[in-house]
């Protein structure tokens, strides 16, 4: 059973490399291709914007992980997709959300490197670390997530903020991802407090790797959200977690976690944790539920 699973989460974080340009089934996609960095190797940005989108007027902005994986499941290695057109379309018409537009950042064959936080890193271990290089895909790879950050950041926001008609301070910019999406969605609001305004963290992979479980890799996102967690009146967190598959292993650090969350000040006003018993790690599963992280940042 864990070997079939861990093929499926390498298979599901690895395919979408090859995935065709999405056509949403509501509102209209802007695809950039291959979008050049500085810090990073290029990939394909999708932008979603609503039905009614204008150019004079200003929407809030949600950065999401996994851009491939978020529109169209015909072109995706497990025909799974995240329904982000369908769930955002409904929740606009229905006057639950406030106007907004959607960022889909593809990942690339980094994926690993670029999602997993590198501070908490620096903070195992020089074996534990050379071993999780590996798990990493390079023996010889540093984690590429503050490089990754400062793509985010300092090149694609300001080319988003420029090209579309957005809110650009903090309180009006979300950023969210699942399984290692969820990790540097953690580490970004963490890392940028004055840029991010919430983070939603699905199915957060909080072992860190998919070859072993070692509680010191856990322990230290923990202990970094201990240290970095931003100041709870203005941010806004969002964690859940399955309990089959991949998922079935995430619910004892989740319990770490929220420990600290609520000792750093976050309540129900600015942090939700949910279970989803019998859930398991997959775009269906997240796209059962991703209008409650969408709600919960842009509820009016």
């Amino acid at each position: 059973m864990r070997k079939t699973t861990t093929l499926l989460f390498l298979l599901s974080a690895l395919s979408s490399l090859e995935a065709q340009v999405a056509t949403p089934s509501k509102g209209r996609l802007v695809h950039h291709e291959q979008f050049s960095s500085k810090y990073v190797s290029p990939r394909n940005i999708d932008v979603w914007l609503p039905e009614n989108y204008a150019s004079d007027h200003k929407y809030a902005v949600f950065y999401l992980q996994d851009g491939q994986n978020l529109f169209d499941p015909s072109g995706t290695f497990s025909h799974q997709e995240w329904r982000v057109d369908e769930t955002l379309d409904s929740l606009l018409h229905n006057k639950s959300i406030r106007d907004c537009i959607v960022v889909g950042i593809w990942n690339t064959k980094r994926r690993r490197t670029e999602y997993f936080p590198a501070k908490p890193f620096f903070t195992l271990s020089p074996a534990l670390q050379d071993t999780l290089r590996g798990d990493l895909g390079d023996t010889t790879a540093q984690p590429e997530s503050d490089a990754y950050l400062h793509f985010l950041v300092d090149e694609l926001k300001p080319f988003i903020d420029h090209t579309y008609s957005t809110l650009q301070g903090q309180k009006n910019t979300f950023i969210g991802g699942s399984s290692m999406g969820g990790l540097i969605s953690m580490y970004a609001i963490c890392e940028y407090p004055g840029v991010f305004g919430g983070a939603a963290c699905l199915s957060t992979h909080w072992p860190g790797t998919i070859f072993r479980q070692n509680q010191a890799i856990p322990d230290a996102f923990v202990a970094y959200l201990s240290a970095h967690l931003p100041n709870p009146k203005k941010h806004k967190f969002y964690f859940d977690f399955g309990t089959t598959t991949l998922d079935a292993w995430y619910e004892p650090h989740q319990q770490k976690v929220d420990q600290v969350m609520k000792k750093k000040g976050y309540n129900s006003n600015n942090w939700i944790t949910r279970k989803f018993p019998g859930d398991p790690h997959s775009e269906t599963a997240w796209q059962k539920r991703f209008w409650l992280p969408a709600t919960f940042m842009l509820g009016r």
